[in-house]
């Protein structure tokens, strides 16, 4: 029956044929997979080996473990499955601030005294004085404009307008065109 290897703390620019390389000091694996970050596309610190013999595993594991590559030493033990693993970073426990107990605000240690951030703020009723969503709030009538005070015109600051003759909007005759 083959065995899974977890193999921990690799450079982060470690490759599949590099570590394979390293092992085949003992036996050739069976397969390696080193899994990949999403986000920056390199290797996430960690790899899985499998190998097809329990005593070439075990063998492995003494010999690898806590034993330096490329600088860093290596953590090697058997692959545990996901329901055997402890939650990971969640916590089983909800989140209490630091130097609260769990009974409540006495302090864990005699160090630090608890926080003390004052009664909670008041909840808010809901019904009719609550504000309304963007799809209930609706314009009520027309836009309402606003008086500044300012009143524009079109000769503003001109003082009197200059007369011109003006092409397009006089009336003459073609005798007083004649004339000119």
């Amino acid at each position: 029956m083959a065995v899974r290897l977890f193999i921990g703390n690799l450079p982060y620019d470690t490759t599949d044929a590099e570590l394979r390389a390293h092992l085949t000091t003992v036996a050739a694996p069976s397969e390696v997979v080193l899994p990949i970050d999403r986000e920056t596309g390199r290797p996430r610190g960690f790899a899985f080996v499998e190998f097809i013999e329990r005593p070439v595993a075990e063998e492995v594991i003494r010999r690898f473990n806590a034993q330096p590559f490329k600088g860093r030493n290596l953590a090697v033990s058997e692959a545990r499955a996901r329901e055997d693993r402890p939650a990971g970073f969640r916590p089983s426990v909800p989140f209490r601030p630091a130097g609260a107990s769990a009974e409540g605000s006495a302090p864990s240690s005699g160090d630090r005294p608890a926080r003390n951030f004052g009664p909670p703020a008041p909840r808010r009723q809901k019904g009719t004085s609550r504000r309304p969503t963007k799809m209930e709030a609706r314009p009520r009538g027309p836009i309402r404009e606003r008086n500044t005070g300012r009143v524009f015109d079109v000769d503003d600051g001109e003082g009197e307008v200059e007369a011109f003759d003006d092409f397009a909007t006089s009336v003459s005759s073609p005798e007083e065109d004649e004339q000119e």
